[in-house]
C-alpha cells in the first residue's frame, strides 16, 4: 500500500465519517440517550471485547455466527468482538446489577461488528443506542419499549413512523399443537418468513390452512386482530393475542398518530424473543429505524428474567442519519436535583426519582396524554 488510494482503501462494510456527518451522528445518539434517561433509563457502557463463553451465551447465541473472534494474548482465552451490545446489558444486569431494585432500567449507545452485511444494510460496523426494561411482567412494559422507541425517535426529528408488531412464537406454538417436529417447524417458519404460500402449502399439506390463514391477517393491527380472533388457535397462542390486543389498546391511548400494523408470522430478526416484538419504519427513510421485544434470559444464579429490550436507529449509518433532521433542543432553565431532566429537553410527562412516579414536569407547560411506565 504505497499510494495514496491503497492507503485510503477500507475493508468491505467499513468507512470513514467525515465532517459533517460524524458531528450529526455523535448528536443524534446523544439526544437518544437523553430521551432514554427522561424516561428513567440509566446508562451502562460495556467493553467492545469479552470473553467468547460470556458475549455468546443467552441471547448472544443468536449473533455468534456474526462475530469475530481473537486470542487474547494475555490470558490465552478466546475473545469475541461484540455484534450486539444486548448481550452485554444482560450480562451486567445479571452479574453486577443483579441486586438492583427491579424493574431495573438501562440504556446505552455505541458501536458493534459483524462479521457480514446484509443486502439492506452493507455496513458491518455501525452503531446501536437501545435500552433494557427489566424485570417486569406487566402488559404496559411491552407498551412502555414501544412507545420508548417511537418517543425517542420523535425526539431526533423523525416522523411518520410506522410500528409492525410481531408474534415471534406464534408459529412455533401452532406447529407443535399440529403435530410438525422441530425441524418441519423450522421449514415452516422460514417459509412464512419469506411469505411463500405455495411451500407452505407444501410443507403442511392438509394442515396448511392455519398458517396460510396467519399469512392472510397481516395488516393494519386493527384489522389483523379482528381476522386472528376468529381463528382456532393454541391456548398460549390465544394469551399472547389476549396480551397484544391490550397493548395495541395502550398505544392507541397514548400515540394515536402512531400507524400500527401486524404481521404475526415475522421471525427474521427475533431468534431470541420470546413475547410480543416489533419493528419501527418511517416515511421516506431506507429500512428499519429501530426494534425490539420480550425475551427471558439466565442471570448470574441460574434463574432466568424477562426483559424488554429496544433499539432506536438500529444499525445506522450515514444514509438513514441523513434523513434525521433533529430540532434544537428546548432546555430547562430550572435545577430540580429529584429530577433526571434537569437540563435534559422533553416532553411535558417526566419521571421524578424522588417521587418514583410519572407527572406533570416543572420544566414545562404541556403535560402529553402518556403514561406507560411500569413499577
Amino acid at each position: 500500500m504505497n499510494t495514496l488510494g491503497d492507503k485510503a482503501l477500507l475493508p468491505a462494510g467499513l468507512q470513514d465519517i467525515l465532517p459533517p456527518a460524524a458531528a450529526h451522528e455523535a448528536g443524534i445518539v446523544e439526544r437518544l440517550i437523553a430521551a432514554f434517561e427522561g424516561w428513567g433509563y440509566e446508562r451502562v457502557k460495556p467493553p467492545l471485547l469479552e470473553f467468547e463463553e460470556a458475549l455468546l451465551s443467552g441471547p448472544g447465541q443468536a449473533v455468534a455466527q456474526q462475530t469475530f473472534r481473537l486470542m487474547d494474548p494475555v490470558s490465552h482465552r478466546m475473545l469475541g468482538l461484540r455484534a450486539d451490545m444486548t448481550p452485554q446489558v444482560v450480562r451486567i444486569a445479571g452479574t453486577r446489577l443483579r441486586n438492583a431494585p427491579r424493574p431495573l432500567r438501562l440504556c446505552y449507545g455505541g458501536q458493534v461488528l459483524q462479521v457480514k452485511g446484509s443486502q439492506l444494510r452493507p455496513e458491518r460496523q455501525f452503531g446501536q443506542v437501545g435500552a433494557e426494561l427489566i424485570g417486569a411482567s406487566q402488559v404496559r412494559a411491552d407498551a412502555e419499549v414501544v412507545l420508548l422507541a417511537a418517543r425517542a425517535l420523535e425526539a431526533v426529528g423523525v416522523q411518520g413512523l410506522s410500528i409492525d408488531l410481531n408474534l415471534p412464537p406464534l408459529v412455533g406454538a401452532l406447529a407443535k399443537d399440529l403435530g410438525f417436529d422441530a425441524l418441519q417447524s423450522a421449514a415452516l417458519r422460514e417459509a412464512l418468513d419469506r411469505k411463500d404460500a405455495a411451500t407452505v402449502s407444501q410443507l403442511a399439506g392438509d394442515r396448511a390452512e392455519p398458517f396460510l390463514a396467519l399469512l392472510r391477517a397481516a395488516g393494519p393491527a386493527d384489522e389483523a386482530l379482528v381476522e386472528l380472533e376468529s381463528l382456532r388457535l393454541p391456548s398460549a397462542a390465544d394469551v399472547e393475542l389476549d396480551r397484544l390486543k391490550r397493548v395495541v389498546g395502550l398505544i392507541r391511548a397514548d400515540a394515536p398518530e402512531v400507524s400500527l400494523t401486524l404481521d404475526p408470522v415475522e421471525h427474521r430478526g427475533f431468534e431470541y424473543q420470546t413475547g410480543i416484538s416489533f419493528v419501527v419504519f418511517a416515511r421516506n427513510v431506507r429500512g428499519e429505524l429501530g426494534r425490539g421485544g420480550r425475551y427471558d434470559a439466565e442471570i448470574a444464579d441460574g434463574s432466568s428474567e424477562i426483559l424488554y429490550g429496544v433499539h432506536a436507529l438500529y444499525g445506522y449509518g450515514p444514509a438513514v442519519l441523513a434523513k434525521v433532521r433533529w430540532r434544537a433542543p428546548s432546555l430547562c432553565s430550572r435545577r430540580n436535583s429529584g429530577c433526571p431532566r434537569k437540563g435534559v429537553a422533553g416532553g411535558g410527562l417526566a419521571y421524578c426519582g424522588g417521587t418514583r412516579g410519572w407527572g406533570r414536569c416543572p420544566h414545562r407547560g404541556k403535560t402529553p396524554a402518556l403514561q406507560p411506565r411500569v413499577d
